[in-house]
């Protein structure tokens, strides 16, 4: 008997949802430090703030390795580990751009400022989620409470790295897949899934941007409203589907010129060349995204997915919803980023530390 797609989605989720890492309830507060270091979440801003003003990359750079971070073991500090002769860490990961993340000294250099200030007490993992946050206020973007209370893992995962991360051309039901498995909803995925796609293919070393309101070259934020991505991550869209799914008009078909000159359909033949996530208001931290999606000129195949996908009806309508209310957008970015932060690794709460140098295990 055939079974239908509804019913074979739902077996999906109840199999993904029986080995979900909890993205709700952890162990977390926001006074935990009230006593142990009150000034954490100034020294934090401090540092961010200088680090922002001097290059507002920076904040595109924290931000990915807080989500790079929590969708391998939970947010635990893994990302930060340096391969060792007894650890492998999760920097050369495919999916972590071979080296390409960014950032880490900005965490040191803040680590260092609370071991001055109270030593052997934030963890890294912690460090890293408020200054996350910070990054996305400094560029203009929405304010949300960072519970705290992480304790940094004593070990990272090269293969998690591989598994958990969403590529650019993967489908859209594996993204699903993958972000239900951290205990976030379709909802979270679409209000997050364009930041963290996009955070992976960025190559922001080739440009500078002027910062408006919220305009990081490889950021952000709940949908592609800003960035480049490079050309291997699109490839396959403009010389895939992108002509069906844009109605081959003028100006879709000058668009989609523009984006072939930049990038050439022999695969090893301008790679690292970089165009705009968004080709409306690519300096701005807007809803855009959402109606880029909508005219069929998605960048990414994982980015048009959310709305031509056949098996996208939820997902299609929450991009209908951010497209028309920019309010609701925010709101669930928010929240959405809130949950991401609450991805735990229950492991690191009862075998974890609190890290003395973010890049290696205490010794």
């Amino acid at each position: 008997m055939a079974i239908s797609l509804q019913c074979f989605l739902v077996l999906i989720c109840i199999s993904i949802f029986s080995s979900t890492i909890a993205a709700t309830e952890p162990p977390l507060t926001l006074d935990y430090y009230k006593s142990t270091c009150p000034n954490v979440f100034d020294i934090v801003k401090k540092e961010m703030e200088c680090h922002v003003l001097s290059d507002p990359r920076n904040a595109a750079f924290i931000l990915r390795l807080h989500f790079h971070d929590c969708f391998v073991q939970g947010c635990d500090g893994s990302i930060l580990l340096d391969d060792t002769v007894e650890l492998q860490g999760e920097k050369k990961a495919s999916t972590n751009g071979l080296n390409s993340l960014k950032g880490f000294r900005i965490i040191d250099k803040i680590k260092n400022k609370l071991e001055s200030e109270c030593p052997g007490i934030v963890s890294c993992a912690d460090i890293l989620t408020i200054a996350a946050r910070d990054a996305v206020i400094l560029v203009g973007g929405p304010y949300w409470h960072v519970p705290v209370g992480r304790k940094d893992s004593k070990t990272a995962s090269y293969d998690l790295a591989m598994e958990n991360i969403p590529s650019a051309n993967e489908g859209l039901l594996s993204i699903i897949a993958k972000f239900l498995y951290q205990g976030l909803s379709v909802t979270d995925m679409v209000a997050l899934s364009g930041k963290l796609l996009l955070l992976k293919f960025l190559e922001s070393n080739q440009l500078r941007l002027d910062c408006s309101w919220y305009c990081v070259c490889e950021l952000l934020a709940g949908a592609h409203t800003i960035g480049m991505a490079r050309c291997e991550s699109f490839r396959a869209r403009i010389y895939g589907d992108f002509e069906a799914t844009s109605g081959k008009n003028p100006v879709s078909d000058s668009y989609l010129s523009e984006l072939r000159s930049v990038c050439p359909a022999i695969i090893g033949s301008g790679e690292n060349n970089v165009t705009a996530m968004d080709n409306v208001t690519p300096n701005l931290f807007d809803n855009s995204f959402y109606h880029t999606l909508l005219r069929g000129e998605g960048l990414l195949n994982s980015d048009q997915e959310l709305y031509s996908s056949l098996f996208g009806i939820e997902t299609k309508s929450l991009v209908q919803k951010y497209a028309a209310d920019p309010v609701a957008f925010f709101n669930q970015f928010s929240d959405s980023m809130v949950k991401l932060g609450n991805i735990t690794n229950s492991d690191s709460f009862i075998n974890g530390e609190v890290r003395k140098n973010c890049r290696f295990v205490n010794t």
